[in-house]
């Protein structure tokens, strides 16, 4: 994380953002959005935040200049000066994976076609114009490629979000936990979830559920998980089996089984658990029985 007195927007400046564009053209407002996300006022970032929902990521789609954005808000989740870490990781999250969601999961990146500037320029010419010219051919593929830069942009900095694990704030550490799941498990990615505490509870149920996509072979996850079976926290225990039963089907232990099948005894204590995670904790206990042909 970072500590040092540079600022987490260092460099902001140097980007060209003139000649980018976001949803409703030139990104020239985007830098000064971005600088909104650390002001003193809760107003003028709550409307900074809602902003670049719109200008960056526009209902899932990523435009030109959405893999810019992505290393400042990483700078900015890393300096523990900046207010609302938590939604800042969220924005970081959107941008980079779009409107993907755990069905998705395990996840790889499909392979966009090689485009041109050319085709760019007449992409962006076709969409902010003002003649009625019909959509370029190679519209798709343009759109596929920013698509595949926002995600690359977020994916070479994965060791960064690693470091968040350990964040005091537990939906800073949680959702940095439940992004890992989304690029490939590097040594450090899997060594950081791994060490996260059974007493930290949200943190470390989003690890368990992230384990259970990544390195399937890899044993020492599966002793980790097991160990968790046996933790005071309903939710730990949960997401443990739910993780085992992703990555073991019916090779699950016994004890992961019982508490899968034993679940929905417990609503309220689970569905009132937070994890940052589009499905509920019943929901993946659910999906946890149907992979080992057990549907509830």
């Amino acid at each position: 994380m970072n500590t040092s007195a540079e600022s987490p927007l260092s460099g902001l400046e140097s980007v060209g953002w003139a000649e980018l564009h976001r949803a409703y053209g030139p990104a020239v407002d985007v830098p000064g959005q971005l600088k909104a996300l650390l002001s003193a006022d809760e107003e003028e970032r709550r409307q900074a935040h809602h902003r670049l929902r719109g200008n960056v990521y526009h209902q899932g789609t990523r435009w030109q200049v959405s893999c810019h954005v992505v290393p400042f808000l990483t700078a900015l989740v890393d300096d523990p000066a900046t207010p609302d870490r938590a939604a800042v990781l969220d924005l970081l999250r959107i941008i980079a994976l779009g409107d993907r969601d755990d069905t998705h999961l395990p996840f790889a990146l499909t392979p966009a076609e090689n485009v041109t500037g050319t085709a760019v320029a007449a992409v962006v010419a076709w969409l902010y114009g003002d003649d009625d010219r019909d959509e370029p051919e190679e519209a798709e593929a343009v759109a596929a490629s920013w698509d595949r830069d926002a995600y690359l942009a977020a994916a070479v900095l994965s060791d960064r979000f690693a470091a968040w694990t350990d964040d005091p704030d537990p939906l800073v550490a949680a959702g940095a936990a439940e992004l890992l799941a989304w690029f490939p498990a590097t040594g450090l990615t899997v060594s950081r979830l791994l060490e996260i505490p059974a007493t930290q509870e949200i943190p470390r149920a989003s690890a368990n559920l992230t384990l259970g996509y990544l390195a399937p072979a890899e044993p020492a996850i599966d002793h980790r998980l097991t160990s968790l079976l046996t933790t005071e926290s309903l939710a730990v225990q949960l997401t443990a089996a739910v993780a085992l039963a992703l990555r073991l089907g019916d090779r699950l232990p016994d004890a992961a089984l019982q508490i899968l099948a034993e679940a929905p005894d417990h609503p309220d204590e689970i569905t009132a658990f937070p994890i940052p995670w589009d499905r509920s904790l019943l929901g993946f206990a659910a999906l946890a029985l149907y992979r080992i042909g057990l549907s509830p």
